[in-house]
């Protein structure tokens, strides 16, 4: 199968997709829910989608095509609503965050789909280790070419990505040291990572025909990089994201995204090169392992900085794109957030220090995701 063409899109249209946990009202472990929960969710008419993940104790949700974060916010709600609804129905609970606490991967039970079959087939157990819960964010680009551009320009700022949205710091019952623990899985899977560092789609449509051709790859679904093009839609998808702990952090992220690719087009600051990628990977971990506390290696001049800071002085960079994009709240939202050291990782482990009982963290969590105050 060869490449599908990149279709037209509007640039800066917003799209995202949330992983969600499923949780019983008992102990608050993970519960398959799935199958009932869609077909509850079936009957109420909402914007954008609600669909299976890998294992029956995941949903995910996606707005539509929004053109601003307060959209994505507006249509995020009544799916959230209509989801507490279901779950109620359910005696279940509806939770964020990228990892839930204390599940064990081996209850887990792949959702009943062809193609997360074949992936437990190919992948043995790290298909049901898979079940983590990330956030998703398309970002509507120009045209093929723009989309390579953009995608390669975002890779600098995947590390702000990582520490803003980390909501991953326990898995198995353990504190694992990290703040975003989730994306220790998806580097698991072979195909993950990074994007090779091609700048036209020609050059791009020479790789996938290349890889199409060894037999490892049949699409782009593929491809578990941290950002990927989706020609489908005309967009890039960045994935790196834990799911937060609320609708309204995931709004306010996907105003960041826009922001900066509004400052890209707009201003076109820097040619992204292969040389961007040596600090990568570091770049990466030290976003997940320490957050917010990170230390942030710029790409372009080699300098060391605290990421925090490098976060801040980004918002600044942005902030006019950020206020015609009507981003400017958003922005408000996470640097408020930045500049009192706080993300929903330390959330959680406040909450675990208080409670000295997982459960109830989750069962907290809970509510926060129905918008209740705990």
């Amino acid at each position: 199968m060869g490449l599908e063409a990149f279709h037209n899109s509007e640039p800066l249209t917003l799209g995202v997709e949330l992983e969600l946990q499923l949780l019983n009202t008992h102990d608050y472990d993970l519960a398959p829910y799935a199958e009932d929960m869609l077909r509850l969710m079936a009957k109420t008419p909402l914007p954008g989608s609600v669909v299976p993940e890998m294992t029956s104790s995941m949903i995910e949700i996606s707005t539509g095509v929004c053109h601003s974060a307060s959209e994505v916010l507006g249509q995020l709600t009544p799916i959230r609503d209509a989801l507490v609804r279901s779950a109620d129905k359910l005696n279940i609970a509806i939770a964020g965050g990228g990892t839930h606490p204390f599940q064990k991967w081996h209850r887990q039970r792949i959702y009943d789909k062809p193609r997360f079959r074949e992936l437990s087939d190919l992948y043995g157990y790290l298909s049901k280790q898979f079940t983590i819960f990330g956030q998703h964010v398309h970002i509507g680009c120009p045209d093929a070419d723009a989309a390579l551009l953009m995608l390669h320009r975002m890779s600098r700022y995947i590390p702000h990505f990582i520490a803003l949205s980390a909501s991953s710091p326990y898995v198995q019952g353990q504190d694992t040291a990290f703040d975003s623990a989730r994306l220790n899985s998806v580097f698991a899977f072979p195909l993950s990572g990074r994007a090779p560092c091609v700048l036209t789609w020609g050059e791009f449509e020479n790789y996938f025909d290349k890889m199409t051709g060894t037999g490892v790859v049949k699409s782009m679904k593929d491809f578990y990089w941290d950002i990927r093009p989706k020609p489908e839609f005309g967009t890039i998808e960045i994935r790196v994201f834990d799911t937060p702990l609320t609708i309204e952090r995931a709004a306010a992220l996907s105003g960041f995204v826009q922001s900066l690719a509004a400052w890209f087009l707009d201003t076109q600051p820097f040619t992204p090169q292969e040389d961007d990628y040596l600090v990568y990977t570091y770049n990466r971990f030290q976003a997940c392992r320490f957050g917010l506390d990170a230390v942030y290696v710029d790409p372009g001049t080699g300098r060391h900085q605290p990421l925090a800071e490098h976060i801040l002085h980004t918002f600044d960079q942005i902030a006019g794109h950020a206020a015609r994009q009507g981003a400017a709240p958003a922005l408000h939202l996470l640097r408020s957030d930045v500049e009192a050291g706080q993300n929903d990782a330390r959330w959680l482990r406040e909450r675990q220090r208080e409670e000295q009982l997982l459960a109830e963290t989750s069962r907290q969590a809970a509510l926060r995701f129905r918008g209740q105050t705990v």
